[in-house]
């Protein structure tokens, strides 16, 4: 399988909805590596890498994220491939 890195920013109702925690969460149960962290403008931010479609999953997942959340819009892209902390991280 193909490994890919993707960096995304998730614009809503996503902080103080415990966005970063269920994200982490979630890339930890697909094997990934890369951290997440809030953002000054209420957004969220983060790097992830792995296999093709373990990142992807996570991708779609971050569309809805969890319960609390109110995704407005994911912006998300393909970056080149860089060395990020495995287990997820929280940042």
């Amino acid at each position: 399988m193909a490994e890919i890195c993707l960096h995304a920013y998730v614009i809503g109702r996503v902080q103080g909805v415990w966005f970063r925690k269920s994200t982490q969460a979630q890339a930890e149960s697909l094997g990934l590596s890369g951290w997440v962290r809030n953002l000054p403008d209420f957004s969220v931010e983060l790097k992830v890498s792995g296999e093709e479609l373990a990142v992807r999953q996570l991708e779609a997942w971050l569309s809805q994220g969890p319960e609390l959340a109110v995704v407005a819009e994911v912006k998300s892209k393909v970056i080149p491939a860089e060395e990020l902390p495995f287990p997820f991280v929280i940042v």
